[in-house]
């Protein structure tokens, strides 16, 4: 620090740089002459930085994703995406088959206890993209055939593991996309071929049925009670065969009704209709509950006492004309009772409410009614009697009534049920479930659901094939046959496909607790060696191999075409993939509607969200200018005489 003088003697402290020149000139001055120098060289240090970047190469990036975006593109997100298809098949590998094991998911709310493949995928909640794949190819699978959910994603990620050592490598994933189809084509033919065909009018059809119905049923809870189940699910089925298009709404005309309580042996078939009391009013158990050969009427109708639903004014000069207004009211829903009763029904059914008075009414006059009926239980009523549905009770004639032979209510359990059997039309019948457990009662659902959609299918395609993983033997050695036929990269991919399918002998072996080496390899030896060999798979019993067609483990063909064709589609959905996009969520509960500009958002500039036009106002405020028209936060505008 230096001392200098300015005109007139006043001295003055100066900081003395490097850089700069020792001062010749006052304080002010040579402040000003710093600033300068200063600002001159921060200004050639950027223009140094700009030029070396542009020599360099180094320009900035183009942004044309949203901050925050995940993208991964090429082999490695290829792999990354088999790899969580890996994981989730691990999650129901052990389901697979008549020792395979339960899972129990819950949600928070509920339990679910199940080895229902379908069930688990969809309870799982599956984040991964390509992952949820595999839940659309299981619900496809169960909406399809019914049974075979566990088994198709097994195959689709046995199929893309085999592939990942080819990826790896470098193949190009068209390659072996081609080459799966191409295999998979040649495996559906086969079975085709291998199917056995049946007519379900002769008792061996017959006794085909109950045993796809009772292979169904080996990998569920209830497969102890085969004998029960697979009997009951046969004759609900062949009821609907009877119409031509009967089999195609098997979900409406077959109806399962749980009661907990008692024992599962408790279980019973009603052909006809069956469904829980409803809600029931003053006068309800004076009703008779008994008929022989009644007339029923189906009513989309409220049989109550209503008020006026708008506000009516209504001026009167005489209070009596008060009471004829009352006296109207009451006379429309006496016209309405009196107009089911006229018309000879003996049982009056509606999807809406019947009140107390009419309750009461249909009681004096000898009818049942019940009101609040489900809309699935009384279309069944209607397609089992014969009845029409009516909006009205005005022109009501016997053409729109229906007919059963008997007609009850009886206990359940601790529920009663309405019963109308011995109808006219034997399409409609009601399984009513028992059990201990509310979750054991649903499991038995969705195995009896399982197991009426089979022995459906079975129906339809009148073929069947041997499981216990028989038909992915014969088809695997097949392929590998005829992979010698291919030249170049088709036949490893072929191979690969055909080594894939094992997966389900394997699997079978490992969830029994036996040794999948010894067995696999006593399998490939029958097939290959032995003509007899065809229907050789896993015997559960024994740990060994037997002919399972010979010892009644019997599928629909359709099931098994079904399975390998979703697999194979599967894998090359997910090996067609070549890169990820993955948009984050909005951090700003704004920024949806800051994109919308105009009048909605009290002038806003459109483009803007919440946040950022919130700031640009204080900023305008600052400098004098006009704020967007947005207030405070916790301030509304105020609506008055000449306001918005």
């Amino acid at each position: 620090v230096e001392k200098g003088g300015e005109k007139g003697g006043r001295d003055s402290d100066v900081f003395q740089s490097p850089i700069l020149p020792k001062p010749l000139f006052g304080h002010h001055r040579s402040a000003k002459i710093r600033q300068q120098a200063r600002s001159s060289i921060s200004s050639s240090v950027e223009t140094t930085k700009a030029n070396r970047m542009n020599a360099g190469g180094m320009r900035p990036g183009i942004i044309l994703l949203r901050e925050g975006t995940d993208t991964s593109q090429g082999k490695a997100q290829l792999i990354s995406n088999i790899n969580a298809c890996q994981v989730v098949s691990d999650a129901v590998r052990t389901t697979l088959g008549p020792r395979g094991m339960d899972k129990l998911v819950a949600d928070g709310r509920k339990v679910t206890i199940s080895n229902d493949g379908a069930t688990i995928m969809r309870l799982l909640e599956i984040e991964h993209p390509a992952a949820k794949t595999l839940v659309d190819i299981s619900m496809s699978q169960d909406a399809e055939v019914g049974d075979g959910t566990t088994s198709v994603v097994l195959l689709a990620v046995e199929v893309l593991k085999q592939m990942k050592p080819f990826v790896e490598e470098g193949v190009h994933p068209q390659i072996l996309i081609r080459h799966i189809r191409k295999a998979s084509s040649l495996a559906v033919q086969k079975v085709r071929e291998l199917a056995v065909s049946f007519d379900i009018n002769t008792p061996e059809g017959e006794e085909m049925l109950l045993k796809t119905a009772s292979t169904a049923l080996n990998s569920k809870l209830i497969a102890s009670h085969q004998d029960l189940f697979a009997p009951m699910i046969v004759d609900a089925v062949k009821s609907l065969s009877q119409e031509v298009d009967g089999l195609d709404d098997l979900r409406g005309m077959i109806a399962i009704k749980k009661i907990p309580g008692g024992d599962v042996r408790q279980s019973f078939l009603v052909k006809g209709v069956a469904f829980k009391k409803t809600f029931s009013y003053a006068g309800f158990e004076q009703m008779t509950k008994n008929f022989t050969n009644p007339k029923v009427l189906l009513l989309n109708v409220e049989l109550e006492l209503k008020n006026e639903k708008e506000n009516a004014e209504v001026r009167i000069e005489d209070p009596e004309q008060y009471q004829s207004i009352v006296d109207a009211e009451w006379q429309v829903i006496y016209d309405k009772l009196d107009a089911c009763v006229n018309c000879g029904a003996n049982i009056v059914l509606s999807k809406l409410p019947i009140g107390d008075l009419a309750t009461q009414y249909f009681a004096d006059r000898g009818l049942f009614c019940a009101g609040r009926v489900e809309d699935g239980d009384l279309k069944r009523v209607a397609k089992a009697t014969g009845a029409t549905i009516q909006t009205s009770t005005n022109g009501i004639f016997e053409g729109v009534l229906g007919t059963c032979a008997n007609f009850e209510e009886k206990q359940v359990g601790d529920e009663r049920f309405n019963l109308f059997t011995g109808c006219p039309n034997s399409l409609t019948t009601t399984m009513i479930l028992r059990g201990g457990s509310e979750q054991f009662i649903a499991e038995s659902e969705r195995s009896v659901h399982d197991s009426l959609m089979v022995v459906k299918r079975s129906l339809k395609s009148q073929a069947v094939v041997a499981g216990g993983g028989a038909i992915e033997m014969e088809v695997a050695k097949y392929l590998k046959e005829h992979a010698l036929a291919i030249e170049g990269k088709g036949q490893l991919v072929v191979n690969a496909f055909a080594k894939a399918l094992e997966i389900v002998p394997r699997q079978l072996c490992d969830n029994a607790g036996f040794d999948s080496n010894d067995i696999l390899s006593s399998l490939r030896r029958k097939h290959t060696q032995d003509e007899d060999g065809t229907w050789y798979g896993v015997d559960i019993e024994n740990g060994d191999i037997m002919d399972t067609f010979v010892a009644g483990v019997w599928e629909p063909s359709d099931n098994k075409s079904n399975s390998l064709a979703s697999a194979s589609e599967a894998a090359c959905v997910i090996l067609s993939i070549d890169e990820t996009v993955i948009n984050p969520r909005s951090q700003d509960p704004g920024a949806v509607n800051g994109m919308m500009g105009g009048g909605g958002m009290g002038g806003q500039q459109p483009g803007l969200s919440n946040t950022m036009a919130g700031a640009m106002d204080m900023v305008n405020a600052q400098k004098g200018g006009s704020r967007s028209g947005n207030l405070g936060n916790g301030v509304s505008y105020l609506k008055g005489r000449g306001g918005g």
